[in-house]
């Protein structure tokens, strides 16, 4: 069993897609970039820090896993919306254009802290004021990071994607498993492997 410090549902379902039993617990780390951080730094900093996060909220000898993911788009980070006129100005970022979705996963026990980073490159559609507006109205923007959500309506904007589409939506199955694996956690698909 691993704790998973997230309440995010899509997490949930990509745990339960692998077979993994898992707890959820809340955490709440300052999301603040620091100044010239780097996205990549930035997201394997604060999927670090949930996790330690988790680790002293349950003080648990069990392993943690934690994650974040921030989307990238003309150098800048973009987190979640804080409103609404905030997802529709990253929407119009993103309308177009190629950017980067970057999710890290760590795990920390009790003797190591791990994490693994995925990129992946995700190619909008050029979008209208109607279709940011229409999807506005539906309030699925509002707590995905970048505002939009690749596994819900958001997916009609998505040209193609090159990487990882769990990544994407926000635990990277791939990194997520061989941390697991590293620790002695199988997936009926990683057991017997080397």
């Amino acid at each position: 069993m691993i704790y998973l410090a997230s309440l995010s549902p899509r997490r949930c379902e990509l745990l339960e897609q692998i077979k993994v039993n898992y707890q959820q617990i809340a955490v709440s780390v300052d999301e603040t970039p620091y100044p010239q951080e780097m996205p990549q730094d930035y997201v394997s900093r604060l999927a670090l820090a949930k996790a330690q996060a988790g680790r002293l909220a349950v003080k648990t000898t069990y392993p943690v896993l934690g994650a974040d993911t921030a989307i990238v788009c003309h150098r800048q980070i973009f987190g979640k919306p804080a409103d609404k006129n905030d997802a529709k100005q990253m929407l119009r970022q993103l309308s177009g254009h190629c950017h980067q979705v970057m999710t890290a996963v760590a795990l920390v026990t009790t003797t190591t802290e791990r994490v693994r980073l995925n990129i992946s490159q995700v190619h909008f559609r050029p979008l209208t004021e109607a279709d940011i507006q229409a999807y506005i109205a539906t309030g699925e923007p509002s707590d995905k990071a970048g505002g939009y959500a690749i596994q819900g309506l958001g997916s009609v904007f998505i040209k193609r994607i090159e990487g990882s589409y769990s990544g994407v939506m926000g635990l990277p199955l791939y990194e997520t498993a061989i941390l697991l694996a590293e620790i002695g956690i199988n997936t009926p698909t990683t057991l017997g492997k080397k």
